[in-house]
């Protein structure tokens, strides 16, 4: 991008820019984003797959590394999206039709099932007047330079400290578009300045959270996360498509995505599956700090979560996927830590309990985008 805004202003000084130049241009830069786009996506599959290979010992039967092929090409429309199917059909240890890959997700998927709705999940101080709810465990939130209340009234800058602390000796303060666990701060209220929050940009302030008991037995150190998908179906209904449990090692404060270990759960039972995955997909079926066995441990009051979400997401159906990222506190009340309608990550649970989105057509929207 910066490239090609330095080719503009250079045939702008020139005044020799015609529609024709102009358009060539951004076509251009766009086609090379894409291209970066794809390779990016094959590296990160790549990597994976490797490390499951070298774990089962093994390399993926070419048989199913045809069938991922043949289905990227014919179904999907271009053999690039194959790399995620093999990742996929290495963890699975099959091939499934109806698998929907990462980067066809992001560059097919999201246009059309989303467009600008998913881009206000990164807004922060949105969320809790966007959904109309007091589940966000949300105080108070810093934007263009702004402190406010969540209804929202203006919090001068020498009375922000008083009022985040009121309640808790804690909090965490998340960035807009923050993601995996980076741009989270937590502070007290000995080691909390306005200066540090000037600095580091718009966001939101949020209780920290004690969470229920059933995940203190993995870690009391840190707050774990449960991820839960849920889409609006054709026919205008909310339901849940994929759920995950994280949770980190005793050594971090908080979930982040590059240490923390995935368990799926049953959407249908709450259970938690017998195997977790590490970040290189290579499976655990215990904690390594609790040593807590994941089979047969069952997420408490999971049909309730679900139903409330899928009721909250009735309130902003143009965004037809949300990922959730929300966990129990200690008196069992759902606590919402936030909610993702851009890119909000499929392949963990494509690949371990997918294919979660196989009636909804998404196989057929690269010809719309074409």
């Amino acid at each position: 991008m910066r490239i090609m805004i330095r080719q503009l202003k250079s045939i702008i000084r020139t005044r020799i820019l015609r529609p024709m130049h102009l358009e060539f241009l951004i076509q251009s830069q766009y086609s090379r984003s894409l291209e970066l786009y794809h390779k990016r996506h094959k590296k990160d599959a790549e990597t994976l797959l490797h490390a499951i290979e070298f774990e089962r010992g093994e390399r993926l039967d070419p048989s199913i590394v045809a069938l991922c092929d043949e289905y990227a090409r014919d179904v999907l429309g271009w053999v690039g999206y194959s790399p995620w199917l093999h990742t996929y059909s290495a963890v699975a240890g099959r091939f499934k039709e109806g698998w929907i890959p990462d980067n066809y997700y992001g560059k097919v998927v999201m246009p059309v099932i989303k467009r600008d709705y998913g881009s206000l999940s990164s807004i922060r101080s949105l969320s809790s007047n966007l959904f109309g709810t007091d589940l966000f465990p949300d105080i108070a939130y810093y934007a263009n330079g702004f402190f406010t209340t969540t209804s929202p009234e203006i919090i001068p800058h020498n009375a922000i400290k008083e009022f985040i602390f009121g309640n808790t000796d804690r909090v965490v303060y998340k960035l807009n578009r923050s993601e995996k666990g980076q741009g989270i701060t937590m502070f007290t209220k000995e080691d909390f300045s306005v200066d540090s929050i000037l600095s580091a940009g718009n966001g939101v302030f949020q209780k920290y959270i004690e969470q229920h008991a059933f995940f203190n037995r993995f870690t009391a150190n840190s707050v774990a996360t449960i991820r839960i998908t849920t889409v609006i179906e054709k026919t205008g209904r909310a339901t849940c498509r994929a759920a995950y449990l994280r949770v980190a090692s005793n050594s971090d404060s908080y979930v982040i995505s590059k240490n923390a270990i995935k368990i799926p759960i049953d959407i249908n039972t709450g259970d938690l599956l017998p195997k977790g995955y590490l970040p290189n997909m290579q499976t655990v079926e215990r904690h390594a700090d609790s040593g807590l066995i994941f089979a047969g441990m069952k997420m408490p009051d999971f049909r309730k979560c679900l139903a409330i979400l899928c009721d909250l997401h009735m309130k902003m159906p143009f965004c037809i996927c949300i990922g959730w990222d929300i966990i129990l506190d200690k008196n069992g009340d759902i606590q919402i830590m936030e909610w993702n309608g851009r890119h909000n990550g499929i392949k963990f649970s494509e690949a371990t309990t997918g294919p979660c989105f196989a009636d909804l057509g998404w196989e057929k929207l690269w010809m719309k985008r074409h």
